[in-house]
């Protein structure tokens, strides 16, 4: 099963001819990256990053070390989600406006250099999931070849692991505007404040981590068996959150899941 949705896969690439890559450096982007340069060659493919304020920095460092790993033509832009209309407001259409505008500026790149294809990193588990922003890549013409191959992130994760990616076992990612909880305005006050958080709790070790913010609330999500880790660390953890601006440092106790602010959208 798998083996036929990775020949799927090379397939929608090869009858592409050529791509460009909307690429962040995660899982699933890096993984899209790296079967497109094995069956397209490193000619026909051109991976382009967005830095923006919704980016860290750590990642954009990532992105670029992945892209010399695997071979690959990189581009770098810069961007600002803020600058977009209607971003800042935090509605549930955040993401259709960030990925519009996104669009917008990798297309006249894939023209000036003579490709014919934009794709992005959109998965099977999105088909199932709130995503707005495949509203805009449908109309820009943009392909998600991993969910035209329907595959699942676990089934990406094992495929990258056998062709030795070493983001086969990477935390999931998003950016950091979706720690902010709708309807509350993104500020670059608040996505440092985020940056900075999520940053200090990765340094003591935790992988899988999210600094959800309402208002001057953290709402630290964790995978379950790291909870014991937060709570005997409550005090250096509270200390440090508290010195990058938040009133009050919250543990969610049903623990990391994709996507969580979401719930809200249906209450």
């Amino acid at each position: 099963m798998l083996t036929e949705k990775y020949e799927k896969l090379t397939s929608i690439l090869e009858e592409m001819g050529n791509v460009v890559v909307a690429f962040s450096g995660g899982v699933d982007s890096t993984f899209l990256l790296k079967v497109a340069i094995d069956t397209l060659g490193s000619e026909n493919v051109l991976a382009v990053t967005a830095d923006s304020e919704t980016y860290p920095t750590s990642e954009l460092l990532e992105a670029k070390k992945l892209a010399v790993h695997i071979g690959a033509q990189h581009r770098i832009i810069a961007t600002s989600e803020l600058a977009i209309p209607g971003y800042t407001e935090n509605n549930k259409n955040r993401c259709y406006f960030c990925k519009h505008s996104l669009f917008n500026q990798i297309i006249p790149i894939m023209k000036e250099n003579g490709f014919q294809n934009v794709v992005y990193g959109v998965i099977a588990d999105d088909m199932n999931e709130f995503r707005p922003g495949m509203r805009a890549a449908k109309e820009k013409g943009v392909r998600g070849p991993l969910q035209e191959a329907n595959l699942f992130k676990e089934e990406i994760r094992e495929l990258s692991r056998e062709m030795g990616l070493p983001t086969w076992n990477k935390p999931s990612f998003a950016c950091l505007s979706s720690r902010i909880a709708y309807g509350e305005k993104i500020t670059i006050e608040k996505l440092t404040r985020i940056d900075l958080s999520e940053a200090f709790l990765k340094s003591l070790g935790l992988r899988q981590v999210r600094v959800r913010t309402h208002q001057d609330i953290a709402r630290i999500e964790v995978n379950p068996e790291d909870m014991a880790f937060v709570l005997e660390n409550h005090q250096p953890i509270s200390d440090k959150l508290q010195e990058f601006g938040y009133k009050y440092i919250t543990l969610d106790l049903i623990g990391y899941q994709s996507g969580s602010m979401n719930k809200a959208l249906s209450s």
